[in-house]
């Protein structure tokens, strides 16, 4: 690994800022962003109306994205941050439509294998930043953005999520740093003493990186 690169994902749920924190990394930083497919997918407005038909569907087509845009931070020789990773797709998203019943046990076991063939050829991120709000909070950012895709995600949906995203944030600490950030009462472009402390703090982790390489 070039000793120049630096691998950040930001996670969490729909609505919590993570993309805007990805822009506010590339513009202050000059780090490489990738950020989610998200109105690309197709199959998308269908999941929508009738999760259980397209969940697989839709499911294998985040992972196809992230799976080359993994292939692509491999490559870099600077920072790069990513606007959702490949690991939450899995141990998140597909994982809370599972057990939701959303998805059925055969297309679950199918979407698995392929995702932990995948984790075989993939980088770990240097670090995960945790971007936590509650779904109240969640549902209000939103209905703000009015994508139209997302006009019937309801409290329910993004509470079971949350739940998915506090079991995997856990199991990740073990593993690689993972700064969690509560965003209840927060505001990316108005809080921008805490903003500038957020990035002081993600900078000095990539530092550290620099000294031990």
């Amino acid at each position: 690994m070039d000793d120049q690169t630096f691998y950040l994902v930001l996670a969490g749920n729909m609505g919590v800022g993570k993309t805007t924190l990805a822009k506010i990394i590339e513009e202050k930083l000059g780090w490489i962003p990738f950020y989610e497919k998200f109105v690309e997918n197709p199959y998308l407005p269908k999941f929508y109306r009738e999760m259980e038909k397209w969940s697989f569907h839709s499911q294998i087509f985040f992972l196809t994205q992230r799976f080359k845009d993994q292939l692509a931070i491999q490559k870099m020789n600077r920072p790069v941050v990513q606007d959702r990773s490949i690991f939450e797709d899995a141990e998140v998203f597909a994982e809370n439509l599972y057990q939701q019943g959303f998805m059925n046990p055969e297309d679950y076991r199918t979407y698995r294998d392929l995702y932990e063939t995948m984790l075989e050829a993939i980088r770990l991120p240097d670090l995960i930043v945790y971007l936590k709000a509650s779904p109240w909070t969640l549902l209000s950012r939103i209905r703000k953005r009015w994508r139209e895709i997302e006009r019937n995600v309801d409290k329910e949906y993004l509470f079971q999520l949350n739940l998915r995203y506090e079991y995997w944030v856990r199991k990740m600490e073990g593993q690689f740093p993972v700064l969690v950030v509560e965003t209840d009462h927060r505001d990316l472009f108005e809080d921008t003493a805490w903003r500038d402390d957020l990035l002081a703090t993600i900078i000095e982790h990539y530092r550290r990186q620099l000294q031990q390489n």
